[in-house]
């Protein structure tokens, strides 16, 4: 095993711990000030480490754009992101953002995708959660944390 899949494997391993999330969801600010600031050069966390864009969503109430970075597989062309807002009880406002209001960009490293998002079916669900733990094997605790909580999954699909 490489040096880089060694630290991959300790990542995705710590990641499942309660406080590792609670630490990683604080620098979610962090993150995305050093995404905006880079315009999309840098994260906190290599891509070679963890596949990840950011989703910029029209708020329900406020009709401001709100950006947030997001893990996501791909499934064709199309991205899967999962609202699992790190096992807390209740969805996060980018689902509603997205329900509201289905278009939405994409910032992948520097380049700016227009996404349709679609709430995915229970079959989706099944056929991709392994490939889903196997980016984040946490999000099989975030689940157990959500308690009565469904986590959604979503579809953003290039315009």
């Amino acid at each position: 095993m490489t040096t880089a899949e060694s630290l991959k494997s300790r990542m995705l391993q710590l990641g499942r711990h309660p406080a590792v999330s609670r630490a990683i969801r604080a620098t979610v600010p962090l993150d995305k000030a050093v995404t905006r600031l880079s315009r999309g050069h840098v994260h906190l966390v290599p891509e070679a480490l963890l596949p990840q864009l950011t989703l910029t969503t029209v708020g329900r109430r406020s009709g401001v754009a709100r950006s947030v970075p997001l893990l996501y597989v791909r499934d064709g062309k199309d991205f899967v992101v999962i609202a699992s807002n790190f096992g807390q009880q209740h969805h996060p406002a980018w689902s509603y953002n997205l329900e509201s209001s289905p278009d939405a960009e994409v910032l992948l490293g520097t380049r700016r995708i227009p996404v349709r998002a679609k709430r995915m079916s229970e079959s989706d669900r099944k056929r991709l959660w392994p490939a889903i733990v196997e980016v984040w094997p946490a999000y099989d605790d975030y689940v157990v944390r959500a308690g009565n909580r469904r986590i959604k999954l979503y579809r953003l699909s290039p315009r």
